[in-house]
């Protein structure tokens, strides 16, 4: 019986994890810009965003399943971190529904709608005749192997909930409010079910078990206990959604710190029996345990709601930025700014240049995927490519709010030319992922290039190298000589591309190589004369720009 438990709690896991990636990835690519303008409207004043964390939480009745899906809705880039947090603030209050339903009529479960959410989106994935409708199931069955795996999980531990043990370590904890805090954290741990922890201190409360002032401290507890399945889910998500689930644990761990004074000083239970009057029963002693869990939630986040600022500094401070780590939203785009199209285009290029630091980072990574570790190289550059197109959208849209403004003739000859550039990044980005793809599969197969195509490989590689660091400097300082200089460096490059290719036809006559490792080989010269001809275009973009400034002068 141990065993099966274990294996389900593993597998509970692993459904869990597939099915918040699912959701995830769906959600970015069926929401596209009208959900996420609609997340940023919905939640741009905290109070409304309490709002919607309340909402959402009462519909699916899972304060887990919300911060889950706000820690996605933030790695795929759709929520601020203030935006998160005000959400994260309501899924709190609204998670305190559930024990209202329990006092009356007994829990909700939405996990027995999970298999069919897993059923509805596969179906609608196999019967979809458009991209958006296959997304939409795969947002779907998303949430439903999501939810299948927190029922599994919560399962797993079902003997817990009727054991005789279980009921007397929940007494001897509850009696001392630091060890009913803990109590509570654990269990809501190991049910993965904050709404589980609670139902179960009202069973034990109304048969008579827990009184009272002792089921309180188990109730603060649930809420730290709570916000584990959130650090779960950012596990190995982006660093804002990191800080997301940072920041939900905050919020409850220095509420619960704080109350505890409270409720040592007797001056929580106090007030509960102020604000609902009454005799505490058997009959009536669940209804104050859920206005107790109310109570406790709406306060705190009365209490956090003005500083959400500082909360998302603390949070920031306390997941800082690693080297590895990727910035997916922009760092320079200011609404503000567009009433002075001259300083948002400087914005707009500063951008630019962050852009193409994420494709040169995106293309050396691939490249160093041809030595191994293609797996983990992959996982970087898709990471990578992301954030380049997500950059890309945001800044084609602050271009054309620019361009509606009134312009000076030469704001507005470079327009088109800044949509281009960044179009070109954005394409870099791509071929940078037929780079990985060709070295992963290269990598797989075994696949060896001869000493000579590996020198020819080098060189052309280290001309591109050259090129990217000459583009982001011609990007800072606009110089029209260096400028020009990159497009002398790409027609070397197509000289070079052609030349390879010859030699490559040569060696395969004369069976040096095989067909297959030489479809690979050619693949990688074409696409790094390809990144080339976007970095050219760049730099030429740069060098009209100067020539057509001079003319002007002149």
């Amino acid at each position: 019986m141990i065993s099966q438990s274990v294996f389900t709690l593993i597998g509970g896991l692993g459904l869990f994890f597939f099915g918040m990636q699912l959701m995830s990835d769906g959600m970015k690519k069926v929401s596209g810009d009208r959900l996420k303008n609609f997340l940023h409207r919905a939640t741009k004043l905290p109070v409304v965003g309490v709002g919607v964390g309340i909402l959402v939480t009462v519909l699916v009745q899972s304060s887990s399943a919300t911060s889950v899906m706000v820690v996605g809705f933030v790695n795929a880039g759709l929520l601020t971190l203030v935006q998160a947090i005000s959400v994260l603030l309501g899924a709190n209050i609204g998670t305190t529904f559930t024990a209202w339903i329990v006092s009356i009529i007994g829990a909700f479960d939405i996990a027995a709608y999970a298999l069919a959410a897993v059923g509805a989106g596969v179906l609608i994935m196999k019967t979809a005749k458009t991209r958006k409708v296959r997304f939409t199931g795969e947002v779907i069955l998303g949430i439903g192997l999501l939810f299948t795996g927190l029922a599994l999980m919560r399962n797993s531990v079902e003997p817990l909930k009727g054991s005789e043990y279980v009921k007397n370590l929940f007494i001897s904890f509850s009696r001392n409010p630091i060890l009913g805090v803990l109590a509570g954290l654990v269990f809501t741990v190991v049910l993965q079910s904050s709404s589980a922890t609670i139902a179960l201190v009202q069973v034990l409360a109304f048969n008579g078990i827990i009184p009272f002032e002792a089921a309180v401290p188990i109730i603060l507890g649930e809420n730290i206990g709570t916000t584990i399945t959130a650090q779960i889910s950012a596990l190995g998500a982006n660093l804002s959604a990191r800080r997301a689930a940072m920041s939900h644990t905050l919020f409850n761990v220095i509420g619960v710190a704080y109350m505890l004074v409270f409720v040592y000083l007797g001056w929580f239970t106090n007030a509960v029996n102020f604000l609902l009057p009454g005799e505490i029963t058997a009959s009536t002693i669940m209804f104050y345990i859920a206005f107790s869990h109310t109570l406790f939630n709406v306060f705190n986040t009365a209490v956090f709601l003005p500083f959400i600022g500082t909360l998302e500094k603390l949070s920031v401070w306390l997941v800082p930025k690693k080297e590895s780590d990727i910035e997916e939203r922009t760092k320079y785009l200011n609404k503000h700014l567009l009433e002075s199209p001259a300083v948002a285009l400087d914005q707009v290029r500063n951008e630019m240049r962050y852009m193409l630091s994420l494709a040169t980072r995106s293309v050396k990574t691939a490249m160093e995927g041809l030595q191994g570790e293609g797996f983990k190289r992959a996982q970087k550059v898709s990471k990578l490519e992301e954030a380049i197109n997500g950059l890309q959208s945001e800044i084609t849209q602050y271009i054309v709010e620019i361009s509606s403004r009134e312009l000076t003739e030469e704001e507005n000859s470079q327009i088109p030319v800044l949509i281009h550039s960044v179009n070109d990044i954005e394409r870099i980005g791509d071929h940078a992922e037929n780079i990985i793809e060709m070295a992963s599969r290269k990598n797989m197969e075994k696949n060896k290039f001869s000493d000579y195509a590996m020198k020819e490989l080098d060189v052309m590689w280290n001309k591109i190298k050259e090129m990217m660091e000459k583009t982001a400097c011609v990007m800072q300082n606009e110089d029209a000589h260096k400028a020009a200089g990159i497009l002398e460096i790409e027609q070397e490059v197509n000289r070079l591309q052609k030349e390879i290719k010859e030699n490559h036809i040569a060696r395969l006559n004369e069976k040096v190589c095989d067909i297959k490792t030489g479809v690979i080989f050619v693949s990688l010269i074409d696409n790094l004369e390809k990144i080339g001809d976007h970095l050219a275009n760049i730099a030429e973009g740069v060098y009209n720009k100067m020539h057509w400034r001079s003319a002007e002068i002149k």
